[in-house]
């Protein structure tokens, strides 16, 4: 007791020694409290010699106390609000009480204040008053006088979601960007010039509080979407003004009013996702393609031959016909000097082998040919096109340039000099004759003679390359026009929707998306539903046995992942196309650790459907008198709109450029295992070389 009582008096010591010295000088009050020493009767800090506070680490000698103490304040120690009476602001508090936001973002502004001109719908300086913005401006912000915004009428603005529909061709994506146009650029243009957006807040989006719904990538097309904002909508006809400022592959549906605290993104329960591809893209591959052949091998060594036929009837004998009607007729009238090598390009080189053999056969082993040597001489002479590939070959060989001249085409394949060189060679070499190197009576003349035998091998090899090219070309219209002539069997249709409906549930999708692993808990995602339309959609011009047929899949869930869709819809494709088990494969890549290669099908087909709005319209539009967020009420114009804005851009851009034949001619002729989980050896036929399997706890 003596003892506490004693320490007691030396704390009451040491408090009275602290608040005389802060009496003598107030400023250093709180430097003093913090150095109080623990021992009774022990002087101040400043009583201390300099010998003593050598050793000591020195501190900076702040002028402010929140620059001494923290974010807390004066008096800086844990615990000294003293009852909470009077307490000291925090961070957090201070910013509420300071200047707002908008009012710092000004000043910041205001720094680079400077530029004149940029008046709406101007892009260039014309000596115009004072504007307030930035000094390098995004291309959607619109830039007003000074006196033009003072001017201005003040009106209510409300906060709203804007349902909305585009095409997403010629733009880079869906979100703002400063240097690119983009959806939500144009959108906010608009708004603007329809008078939806004050002068003040049109070269910021955040001061409408702009947010969208879901995202959509470059080239991406979306149906419907949305975004919320604050808009002035006192005019009845705002929705046909902002039309009015938009190109004809952006709409607006609708504008309807909503709570002060919506927000689009993150009241959205859903997305509908839709995915055109043509029909022809679930054909079986060509019977020449290196996957043909090991889908055929493996189900032998298995002992699934039969099973793997069966799957595959519906489309039995496909290819056979082609050949036989449309390609054998073009083969046969090709020269024999280019005939094996196209036959190689699209057969193999074991089927030109047999066939250059069997001409041979029926005339002397050295009879020449149109461009010199025999069948066989001349393939051997050039290897102008890759071996190992099917029907789609001819579309990698490029058109030859009517304005090169034949030396520089002959050099295609090489530099100049070594087309030159090994023509002559070629040439001189057939007869016995000597070479440009060896002394001559006549350097001049057999230079000369040099020359000319020179211009005439080339000439002669411009004149096979263009012949071959042109076979090439040909033959890829005769397949791409088989294929577009194609219209796939209900059974098959059948077949993608049973593959379809294995991603029904709550699935772990760590195969469809990348940098995802299988015990990653955000790798599952909810499917409520996935549906192939079994009408067909015919798209193209003339008749409509003419025309190319597309498949429609239809695609509800929760969220969705980086390329989960794209890769979700390449895998249906490979299994129906290859006549895979397909309950088998899908279980093993859904439910367990094994890693799966699936390729991604071509973005092109991808487009948003609609956003589900479901809680909010149950419970908030209900409770506050406001409408339902719903895309039902505009079907009929998002379904015009859709025809004509997207499916004819998606067909136009397939028509010249064959993504989906060169995408899956690609899969076709991969001649690596990573793709032979279609096969039926399942997942094992890819193991040797494929990814590192990631190992799972038992």
């Amino acid at each position: 007791m003596e003892h506490s009582a004693a320490i007691m008096q030396d704390a009451d010591r040491a408090i009275d020694n602290a608040v005389a010295a802060s009496n003598q000088s107030p400023s250093n009050d709180s430097n003093k409290k913090r150095k109080v020493s623990s021992d009774a009767g022990t002087e101040s800090i400043n009583n201390e010699t300099a010998d003593e506070r050598s050793g000591k680490k020195h501190k900076r000698d702040f002028k402010d106390d929140g620059l001494r103490f923290g974010s807390k304040g004066r008096g800086g120690a844990r615990g000294n609000d003293r009852g909470n009476k009077s307490r000291s602001m925090g961070r957090t508090e201070y910013f509420k009480s300071h200047v707002d936001k908008r009012q710092r973002i000004d000043e910041t502004r205001a720094k680079h204040v400077g530029r004149k001109g940029n008046k709406i719908g101007e892009g260039e300086d014309d000596g115009g008053d004072e504007v307030v913005g930035l000094k390098d401006n995004p291309i959607y912000a619109t830039l007003f006088p000074k006196d033009e915004i003072e001017a201005e009428e003040k009106r209510p603005k409300r906060k709203v979601a804007v349902m909305v529909g585009y095409s997403g061709t010629g733009y880079k994506g869906m979100q703002l960007s400063a240097s690119e146009r983009t959806i939500e650029g144009d959108l906010f243009l608009a708004f603007v010039k329809a008078g939806a957006i004050s002068k003040v807040n049109a070269d910021d989006p955040k001061k409408t509080s702009l947010v969208r719904c879901a995202r959509t990538d470059k080239g991406v097309h979306a149906a419907g979407n949305m975004i919320s904002l604050k808009l002035i909508i006192e005019d009845d006809d705002i929705v046909s003004k902002i039309n009015s400022h938009l190109s004809p592959q952006i709409r607006v549906w609708g504008i309807e009013r909503t709570i002060g605290s919506f927000s689009c993104y993150q009241a959205c329960d859903s997305r509908w996702y839709e995915y055109l591809i043509p029909s022809h893209s679930f054909l079986p591959p060509h019977p020449s393609s290196w996957m043909a052949h090991k889908c055929e091998e493996h189900a032998k060594e298995v002992c699934d031959l039969e099973a793997f036929n069966e799957r595959q009837q519906e489309v039995e004998g496909f290819w056979e016909k082609v050949e036989a009607e449309q390609i054998k007729p073009i083969i046969d009238s090709l020269d024999e000097d280019i005939r094996f090598e196209v036959v190689r390009a699209l057969q193999g080189e074991e089927e030109a082998q047999a066939k250059a053999a069997k001409m041979d056969a029926d005339v002397k082993d050295d009879a020449p040919v149109k461009g010199g040597g025999s069948l066989k001489q001349s393939a051997v002479a050039k290897d102008e096109i890759s071996e190992g590939l099917t029907e789609d070959a001819a579309i990698i060989i490029n058109e030859p340039d009517a304005a090169q001249q034949p030396k520089a085409e002959a050099s295609a394949n090489g530099s100049g000099q070594d087309a030159d060189s090994a023509s002559t060679a070629q040439a001189e070499g057939q007869d016995g004759e000597p070479t440009d190197t060896q002394p001559t009576p006549n350097g001049k003349e057999d230079q000369q003679q040099s020359s000319e035998r020179k211009a005439t091998v080339v000439s002669a090899e411009y004149d096979r390359i263009r012949r071959l090219r042109d076979a090439t070309k040909r033959l890829r219209t005769a397949y791409i026009a088989a294929k577009r002539c194609y219209r796939i069997p209900s059974r098959r249709v059948e077949r993608i929707q049973e593959a379809l409906d294995k991603y029904i549930g709550t699935k772990n999708y760590h195969n469809f998306t990348v940098q995802k692993t299988f015990r990653d808990p955000s790798s599952k995602r909810n499917i409520k539903s996935f549906v192939v339309n079994s009408r067909p959609i015919l798209i193209g011009d003339g008749p409509d046995e003419q025309k190319t047929e597309w498949l429609s899949l239809k695609v509800h869930g929760q969220s969705f992942m980086m390329h989960q869709i794209r890769k979700m819809v390449g895998m249906v494709a490979l299994l129906v196309r290859y006549g895979s088990d397909i309950p088998k494969v899908m279980n093993q890549a859904l439910t367990t650790a094994d890693r799966f290669s699936i390729p991604k099908v071509p973005g092109l087909g991808l487009l948003l459907e609609r956003p589900v709005f479901d809680s909010y319209n149950r419970i908030q539009a209900v409770k506050h008198d406001r409408e339902k967020l719903d895309f039902d009420k505009f079907d009929a114009a998002i379904e015009e709109f859709k025809h004509r804005e997207i499916y004819e851009r998606i067909f136009r851009e397939e028509e010249e450029s064959n993504q989906f034949s060169r995408f899956f001619n690609h899969i076709d002729n991969f001649k690596e295992p990573y793709f032979l989980f279609v096969t039926s050896k399942g997942h094992a036929a890819t193991i040797d070389t494929a990814a590192p399997m990631e190992k799972v706890d038992a």
